[in-house]
């Protein structure tokens, strides 16, 4: 017999005062039903992962408490914020043993609670370095990537220690003959290293990146054996990158593993040094020459920006992956395939907005 039919029944052949418990019981019943419709209800039924990002950028679950697994998950009422949609309900998934390098890349569906935001970005990824899941969007599609290779490029040129003040060469070889991009550096300059990696991150120079690349020790070849090397070891099992520029639309990855990318990039100083810096100068021809970020939002009011990497090509639209402080953690988000680059500042001031209206009601 359902609560309905116990309801209708007693108050049927009883007073009222001896009805009231049924019918409250009926009351909460059809509440419950009524939330478990609505889209726009979700009832939480596991806890939110405490996993953290690593050195390297790995994403490591934390260990579940032996009793986690055995006892059933609490379902408190969800309280509805007007400044922020109801989360979706974890996996229990996040439970699992840390991530080896060859272990496959956690689905961020599967990673923690989830807030929606009316962003263009096709394919976004906010996530802390605890490794809460804050806002995503299509976050496991392997899409291309464009610049944002920069990053993966400038960590596998500073691991092999070459001397940064050697003068490297811009050659033909440097040339975009693919997408037949501008350049600010023409053939024949020569710059010192931390000059090229200069201008390979913050002004996102093509022939900079090429050229760190060739000048790797062993040449293209062992750069490119480097880059599936630091591939294997970040454990990021969508990223496929063919050239050290971002140039060819076959450089992909996901938005969840181009967080963990910025995330390992972070801890290289000279990595966070350069792409947060809003403008610098270096020497190219023994003349200096003035660069400016990329990223716009780089030194304005009300930002505290880590480490930032844009990107475009027409396949990848426009892209973003930074780290920024806010209400006192490091927040990564990832902007992949926006309309324009009028639509990915509006995607991040939405977020740090909407990040720093949660940190006002925590």
């Amino acid at each position: 017999m359902t609560i309905r039919d116990t309801a209708l029944r007693t108050l049927a052949h009883t007073n009222w005062r001896l009805a009231l418990p049924a019918l409250l019981l009926l009351c909460g019943s059809l509440i419950v039903r009524a939330a478990s419709s609505d889209p726009e209800v979700v009832v939480p039924t596991t806890a939110p992962t405490t996993a953290a990002i690593g050195p390297n950028g790995e994403l490591t679950p934390a260990p579940s408490s032996p009793d986690a697994a055995s006892a059933p998950a609490a379902t408190p009422p969800l309280a509805r914020s007007p400044q922020f949609p109801p989360a979706v309900a974890p996996s229990p998934a996040t439970s699992a043993a840390p991530i080896a390098p060859t272990a496959p890349t956690p689905t961020v569906e599967a990673a923690a609670p989830l807030m929606k935001l009316p962003v263009n970005a096709r394919h976004m990824l906010v996530i802390d370095d605890s490794g809460q899941v804050l806002m995503a969007k299509d976050a496991d599609a392997v899409v291309p990537i464009a610049s944002l290779t920069k990053l993966m490029t400038a960590m596998v040129v500073l691991d092999a220690k070459q001397d940064m003040a050697e003068l490297i060469r811009i050659d033909d070889a440097d040339v975009d003959r693919l997408k037949h991009s501008k350049s600010r550096v023409k053939v024949g300059a020569t710059m010192s290293r931390e000059a090229a990696l200069e201008l390979a991150l913050i002004s996102s120079e093509n022939r900079a990146a090429s050229a760190l690349a060739r000048h790797f020790p062993g040449g293209m070849p062992a750069f490119e054996l480097a880059v599936e090397a630091k591939i294997r070891a970040l454990g990021l099992r969508h990223t496929s990158l063919a050239d050290p520029t971002g140039l060819s639309p076959t450089n992909t990855s996901t938005a969840s593993e181009v967080a963990r990318i910025a995330a390992a990039a972070s801890r290289y100083p000279a990595i966070a040094r350069i792409s947060s810096d809003k403008s610098s100068e270096v020497a190219v021809d023994g003349r200096p020459r003035e660069l400016r970020n990329t990223n716009h939002l780089v030194g304005a009011k009300g930002w505290d920006i880590k480490l930032s990497k844009t990107g475009y090509t027409e396949e990848a639209g426009r892209c973003l992956a930074m780290r920024m402080k806010s209400g006192g953690r490091t927040i990564t988000v990832v902007l992949l395939d926006t309309d324009g680059s009028a639509q990915r500042l509006r995607d991040a001031s939405l977020i740090r907005k909407s990040l720093s209206k949660l940190a006002e009601l925590t």
